[in-house]
């Protein structure tokens, strides 16, 4: 399946001040298939396959940990906050339902 993967994480541009609360947007090329669904051409249902796991770590501790389904759409977006304490790296990791696994990262920069 060409179509999976690169994941994408944006943080704030520019140094944030201590304590301030950053926006954190993220997106994965991914089919989120239910298991549900049938394909039209010759009625067989398309397998399950989907993201389970999003995880977020901010300089070494978690912030953010989603349980998804196949009820999630394709190429899913999620987004949250996080208050930047210090400078440090944001890695968001995806792992699929077949086993796979994507980390993508980005740093915080604290003034």
């Amino acid at each position: 399946m060409a179509d999976i993967g690169e994941p994408k994480v944006r943080g704030p541009e520019k140094p944030l001040k201590k304590g301030e609360v950053a926006l954190i947007k993220t997106l994965i090329k991914h089919p989120m298939e239910s298991g549900l669904r049938k394909n039209a051409e010759n009625g067989e249902t398309i397998p399950a396959h989907y993201i389970e796991t999003l995880t977020a770590e901010y300089g070494g501790a978690k912030v953010v940990q989603a349980t998804w389904s196949g009820a999630v759409s394709k190429n899913p977006f999620f987004s949250f906050y996080v208050k930047a304490d210090k400078t440090g790296p944001l890695t968001v990791t995806w792992k699929d339902n077949k086993g796979q696994e994507w980390t993508e990262k980005t740093e915080i920069k604290v003034e």
